[in-house]
């Protein structure tokens, strides 16, 4: 009974028009909240990107002349750096990061499914093994990168140092590690019972693969494919180590040696490069979108 009375007692007091007022104003409250919230992180993102197309545009080239508006807008910097081998530089970038994330892709793609699908001796001690190799930071291993590649190259000259067949080696040994993990977490996550459907319907290893696992798993394999894409394509550090030849300089070493030491007097030219690099980026992120959504949502519908 004293239930029923509180009930209908909360009824009434949620039926007065003060308690409506204040349910309005908290939403109202939580909503502002969440616009500043969302105001905040969108400043913390898009100003480093404004602040550097603003630099391209702006008519002085120092660090401490800028202003967010430029007044008046020039293209005088873009000329300045198209007038370098910006174009060359790009473009290896831009290859060397495409083959890099294909060859990952198919290598992490088959590794995944080997590891997920059959059993072998040493299998769960080579996971651990990948999984520890990635602990380390890479540039611990620059010294033995380095001698590895002076090596290969007695032997195998396109592989060597100062090449780009060297740099795509060692992109691939440095992002098939984790990438293995990720992919074969999705493969668990694929039920067996449709492996053992295809066998029932008399299909190879091969097949279940390509035509009942492959097409759900593609979705990840492209997030993949397209992390290593830019990890390798804005990547710096390694081809300052490993390259020596500037028409072999990739777009972050060839950007690094055209402005030198005069950061604070290039950088309008600077920020105009990195304007134009980051359109492949940006062009790869809009035509693969979908992609990267499934890719970050699958596992968590499987059928």
């Amino acid at each position: 009974m004293t239930t029923s009375v509180d009930t209908v007692e909360r009824k009434a007091a949620q039926s007065t028009p003060g308690w409506r007022h204040s349910k309005k104003a908290r939403f109202r409250i939580n909503l502002a909240i969440k616009y500043v919230v969302a105001a905040i992180v969108l400043t913390f993102s898009l100003f480093p990107i404004l602040w550097t197309i603003s630099a391209s545009l702006n008519p002085t080239s120092s660090v401490s002349g800028q202003t967010l508006i430029p007044n008046p807008a020039t293209l005088d910097h873009y000329r300045t750096i198209l007038n370098e081998p910006f174009g060359l530089w790009m473009w290896n970038s831009f290859y060397i990061a495409s083959i890099s994330s294909i060859l990952v892709g198919i290598i992490t793609l088959m590794s995944a499914y080997a590891f997920s699908r059959f059993r072998w001796v040493g299998r769960s001690q080579l996971l651990l093994l990948i999984l520890l190799i990635q602990v380390f930071p890479a540039i611990l291993a620059m010294v033995a990168l380095f001698s590895i590649l002076q090596q290969i190259g007695t032997y195998v000259p396109r592989l060597g140092l100062n090449t780009h067949g060297g740099l795509i080696l060692i992109y691939m040994g440095g992002a098939m590690g984790i990438n293995v993990w990720l992919m074969k977490g999705f493969f668990d996550s694929v039920p067996r019972e449709i492996d053992e459907s295809g066998k029932v319907d008399g299909a190879s290893d091969w097949q279940i693969f390509w035509r009942l696992l492959f097409p759900l798993v593609r979705p990840i394999l492209v997030v993949s494919m397209i992390l290593t894409f830019f990890g390798t394509y804005s990547d710096y550090l390694m081809p300052r180590v490993m390259i020596t030849s500037a028409s072999k300089y990739t777009l972050m070493l060839g950007l690094y040696n055209f402005i030198g030491d005069n950061y604070s007097q290039d950088w309008g030219p600077f920020a105009a490069g990195a304007v134009l690099g980051a359109i492949p980026m940006v062009a790869v992120y809009l035509l693969l979108q979908d992609y990267i959504v499934g890719g970050l949502t699958a596992g968590s519908v499987k059928g």
